[in-house]
């Protein structure tokens, strides 16, 4: 399976054309609207709507349901084409989706959809263009980038716009099972709406920089190259994820769909706006999930957990006498492990049960802190303390 950014290779002549949506069983009763706040930009205006209500009349409770007409109706000029491209008129570029965040005319989407290349440090392209459903096509300023979480944040100038802001839901409003819809541009054909349901939480996929982006949304909306950078909204309008990419095995938009989530992707943009970019911790080591039969096999003294399987030399945890594998691979079940590293289940008390739990407390502190690690090692429980580097680039080698 190979994830696959969802990306247009190559800018083509695109003729705006926004769907028309027919109902989808939806409620038509007037009544229930929205709350809009509307306040002047420059010569435009910027409109925010408030959580919209759903088809049963329902809170965000337990099997609520979805409308995705009202939704694309209220929100969906919120959502851009975005077109980039190098430096001059020969060179390719990419197109992709976005969506406003603020009064400002800030535009979230993905790091690559603005990026000459799929590598953590291509550079990022000389043009920016951002589309609306209205037809107004504006230049962007690319105000950074978090390449470890394929988040950008662009600039355009709000003046004679008019803006419909969308805003960010809450890690609690995210549940499995909940219905969803995606806008943006797949391949190209602009305004496209999808619906779906979240079909898991607390992901991990891969991003450019070879670091792993943890709580990523898995979700059965349709997502194809030229979504990344839309948003993923809830039965309320709420953002709870940006369309990043898609696994398939045959290589076109066929698999399952991943969105970075709200509270990553408002991370990210709180550093980009103080610094340009963004940053992260480092611990520096390579782990695997710990379950039952692996814990007894290889006697970890613990059943869950994050067993260390490398660590790269030179880093803060080999720097802080964390313990790596000290013996010859050995097969177990389906899979290969190396023995005698440590097992880390605790960041002060914070518990590790999953490696996407160790890749999640760490996150959560600032690079150069110090923190205590809970390890078992050799079967025993033991405190190590550790002082957290900066994130590299890309992932060293062990």
């Amino acid at each position: 399976m190979n994830p696959v950014p969802a990306r247009l290779a190559a800018i083509a002549l695109l003729v705006a054309s926004p769907l028309a949506l027919a109902a989808c069983g939806g409620d038509d009763d007037d009544s229930k609207t929205a709350a809009v706040s509307t306040q002047a930009g420059g010569s435009g205006s910027v409109t925010t709507v408030e959580d919209l209500p759903t088809k049963d009349g329902g809170s965000s409770a337990k099997g609520l349901a979805i409308d995705p007409r009202t939704i694309y109706t209220r929100l969906g000029g919120g959502v851009v084409t975005i077109i980039a491209a190098g430096a001059t008129n020969t060179d390719s570029g990419g197109l992709g989706s976005g969506f406003v965040v603020s009064a400002d005319g800030e535009i979230a989407t993905n790091a690559h959809v603005v990026s000459l290349g799929e590598k953590a440090n291509s550079p990022v392209a000389g043009r920016v263009f951002v589309r609306f459903a209205d037809r107004n096509q504006v230049p962007a300023k690319v105000v950074g980038t978090d390449r470890f979480n394929d988040v950008a944040l662009l600039k355009i100038d709000p003046k004679d716009l008019d803006l419909v802001r969308l805003r960010f839901a809450g890690p609690e409003d995210a549940h499995v099972g909940d219905p969803v819809v995606a806008i943006g541009s797949p391949f190209g054909e602009e305004q496209s709406v999808s619906e779906g349901i979240i079909s898991a939480l607390d992901r991990s996929i891969r991003s450019t920089s070879g670091f792993d982006t943890v709580d990523a949304i898995q979700t059965d909306a349709a997502i194809n190259r030229g979504n990344s950078g839309g948003p993923l909204l809830d039965a309320r309008g709420r953002v709870i994820g940006i369309n990043s990419q898609i696994e398939t095995s045959s290589g076109d938009g066929t698999g399952v769909g991943f969105a970075i989530s709200a509270k990553t992707v408002e991370r990210a943009i709180d550093q980009i706006r103080k610094g340009g970019k963004a940053s992260y911790p480092y611990l520096g080591v390579s782990t695997v999930g710990v379950y039952p039969q692996l814990a007894k096999k290889f006697d970890l003294g613990t059943d869950t957990g994050a067993w260390i399987q490398d660590i790269p030399s030179g880093g803060p945890g080999d720097e802080a006498g964390l313990r790596g594998p000290n013996g010859p691979t050995q097969q177990f079940q389906v899979s290969a492990f190396r023995p005698g590293g440590d097992v880390v289940v605790a960041i002060d008390d914070q518990p590790v049960k999953t490696s996407t739990d160790l890749s999640e407390v760490v996150q959560g502190f600032r690079p150069g802190q110090t923190v205590t690690l809970k390890v078992f090692r050799g079967g025993k429980p033991k405190a190590v303390k550790v002082k957290l580097g900066r994130r590299p680039t890309v992932v060293p080698k062990g």
